[in-house]
């Protein structure tokens, strides 16, 4: 038992996993909202701690600053994963590792102990956390997801079809583009299992909006 402990917490891939899920937890849109608005971002609107709820809710309060903060909330959301990622990658972690630290990640976003394990979409801390390890599909993913958002001005569909898109993307540009192993998953880790995960976690995240949707009650963001 004493060894399995000591091995849990020195093992540095544990040690990894766990930062990654606590980072990726962090609420930065509860957080921001409660320090300069004094408000539970949980409790108003759709109760998520994403950037799209912390603009709807504060369209309604502070007009002038709401698509500031929930600009910063999608930097936020994004660089908490980009970042213990980047930190695998200093550390030499294998690129299973890395995929496994992104899931994680999203995972903590997701699923915030701090948030009783509630918490958000998780679509900025998936592109944060791949970012590094895709980037050709991540940057042809936001700008999908920008495009749409720009047409369609659906938040939740914007995110599906962005993350979606540079999911199917990790099935193609391989195939056209000579792409050094480090940013070519099938030369990483031969399987896309990674990415199949985040898009399912991301699918099952929206159902609600999935549903709204279908039955043509899913808001704009104007």
């Amino acid at each position: 038992m004493a060894d399995s402990f000591m091995y849990a917490i020195t093992n540095i891939n544990i040690i990894f996993y766990l930062i990654a899920y606590f980072l990726g937890a962090l609420p930065f849109g509860l957080l921001l909202c409660r320090v300069f608005f004094g408000m539970d971002i949980t409790k108003v609107g759709s109760g998520s701690i994403g950037a799209t709820n912390v603009y709807r809710v504060l369209k309604q309060t502070h007009p002038n600053k709401a698509k500031f903060f929930s600009i910063l909330t999608i930097i936020l959301d994004a660089t908490k994963g980009l970042i213990i990622v980047a930190m695998a990658k200093i550390f030499d972690l294998d690129y299973s590792s890395q995929w496994m630290i992104a899931i994680l990640a999203i995972l903590g976003h997701c699923y915030s102990p701090y948030l009783n394990f509630r918490g958000g979409k998780g679509v900025a801390t998936a592109i944060g956390s791949v970012f590094l390890l895709i980037p050709i599909e991540g940057i042809l993913g936001l700008l999908v997801w920008g495009f749409v958002g720009k047409v369609l001005k659906i938040s939740s569909l914007s995110s599906l079809f962005g993350v979606l898109s540079g999911i199917i993307f990790t099935f193609i540009i391989p195939y056209i583009l000579p792409l050094p192993s480090s940013i070519n998953i099938l030369d990483q880790i031969h399987s896309h299992v990674p990415v199949v995960l985040i898009g399912i976690l991301i699918l099952y995240t929206h159902i609600p909006n999935i549903k709204r949707l279908f039955k043509g009650e899913e808001k704009k963001v104007l």
